[in-house]
């Protein structure tokens, strides 16, 4: 008997499934150092280290190239081909983007740490240490390694990525919270999650390639973006497009900081942390829809393509509306408990996050689809033009209404980005529907 090929959307689910093994693990060890460093530190310096770290992640994201979704998109076709020396070139070209992200970012992250620490409400001689913190920026842009993972269909691998991260983290938070240490030293348990997450997805990515054999052969210098058409395109629009939407999240703590202080933005990031853990699960469906999508592409199924994203927004949907009323119901109680008494304010703009989350888990595959369908600028247009609106109306909402005028807005940002995709989506499938019907037919 002949094995039966699991179903797009199986699979999508399995591998979604692997990942959420280690996200859940992740979520629990992620809520519980958050929760030692909120505990030892209190609100005032706990809004100091956010506003540090959102500084660094957002750095990263702006030089970030979102290698990976050059090398699921480039690297699929020469893949499921079997050509080698193609797919060498394209993982030659993602770590050379990874090596210009690393650079660009340290540089970014230690000018602006001690130029600008006024502007971000540092406290004095915290700009040394924000510096050396901007080093775990070259471990945060390189992708090409969770790239080659999601390519491989690694996903068992991939779910101990963040997990790792948070227990180092947590070891780490442990320590300091026994001995009563400083914020500098909290700092350090931070960064060495993030170096450990990275030499471990290393360390992985390494063995599968030369268990492939994709490594026979394979040399630094060589041809990188010759003969693949658009590909710094592509990888600058998914990059803007990246940066506007994880850099975003990181600029709202900044200036959530620098408007109403640093106990503020506190309340902000924690209310995030468990918006977006609440999330996590159904969003892990994106990162198994992206191979999913490019294979389809390679092999001309856009209508196969078309079904998989509306099951895929069907199962979103419910589980969106789940969110939301567990968010309503007890929002307060879970920040009380977890976080102790003096976070349970963060509830109220937790409530707006969690709605913004929801609306973006309900329309989560329409972007992996545009950029599968190489239209990441239409995508990158959508989020530019949302983004900027926002940002505009940004200051005078948290001026006015504080935290909960940036929830609000928030929610209503989530909204128009899901408008804008689905219009693109569909606009972009209607063309490539033309293109196939008007292509000359085989005789």
């Amino acid at each position: 008997m002949t094995d039966v090929a699991p179903s797009p959307l199986k699979k999508v689910l399995a591998n979604a499934g692997q990942l959420l093994s280690g996200r859940v693990v992740n979520a629990i060890i992620g809520l519980a150092y958050i929760a030692l460093t909120a505990r030892s530190l209190g609100a005032e310096m706990m809004g100091v280290l956010v506003i540090i770290n959102a500084f660094a992640q957002f750095l990263g994201e702006v030089a970030h190239f979102q290698s990976w979704q050059t090398l699921i998109t480039y690297g699929a076709g020469p893949l499921l081909e079997n050509d080698k020396r193609r797919f060498q070139q394209v993982l030659r070209f993602t770590l050379l983007l990874d090596l210009i992200s690393a650079v660009l970012g340290i540089l970014l992250g230690m000018l602006g740490a001690w130029f600008f620490w006024r502007q971000l409400s540092w406290p004095e001689g915290m700009n040394g240490y924000g510096a050396l913190y901007a080093l775990s920026i070259g471990v945060m842009t390189s992708a090409s390694g969770v790239g080659l993972l999601r390519l491989f269909d690694r996903f068992r691998f991939l779910a101990a990525e963040q997990a790792i991260s948070s227990f180092v983290r947590l070891v780490g938070c442990a320590i300091c919270a026994v001995t009563q240490a400083p914020i500098q030293y909290f700092l350090l348990a931070w960064a060495a999650g993030t170096f450990a997450a990275f030499f471990y997805i290393a360390a992985i990515a390494i063995w599968d390639l030369k268990r492939k054999g994709l490594l026979s052969g394979f040399t630094v210098m060589g041809p990188t973006s010759k003969d693949l058409p658009g590909v710094w395109r592509f990888a600058m629009a998914t990059n803007f497009s990246g940066t506007l939407d994880v850099g975003f999240t990181h600029v709202l703590t900044m200036a959530v900081g620098a408007l109403l202080g640093p106990a503020q933005a506190a309340l902000w990031r924690i209310g995030k942390q468990v918006a977006d853990g609440m999330a996590k699960p159904a969003r892990l469906m994106v990162p198994a829809l992206y191979p999913e999508l490019a294979k389809m592409r390679a092999s001309g199924g856009q209508q196969a393509m078309t079904k998989l994203a509306v099951q895929i927004a069907l199962i979103g949907g419910a589980a969106a509306g789940v969110l939301l009323l567990v968010s309503l119901v007890s929002g307060r109680w879970i920040l009380e408990t977890v976080m102790g008494p003096g976070f349970g304010a963060a509830a109220g703009v937790m409530n707006w996050q969690v709605a913004a989350a929801a609306i973006g888990v309900m329309t989560l595959p329409l972007e992996p689809m545009l950029v599968s369908m190489r239209a990441a600028g239409a995508a990158m247009m959508v989020r530019l033009v949302v983004v900027l609106t926002y940002l505009a109306c940004l200051v005078p909402l948290i001026r006015t209404f504080g935290l909960t005028g940036a929830g609000a807005a928030l929610v209503a940002s989530a909204l128009a980005m899901a408008i804008g995709m689905y219009f693109m989506a569909r606009r972009r499938l209607a063309r490539l529907a033309a293109e196939e019907s008007s292509a000359p037919r085989p005789t």
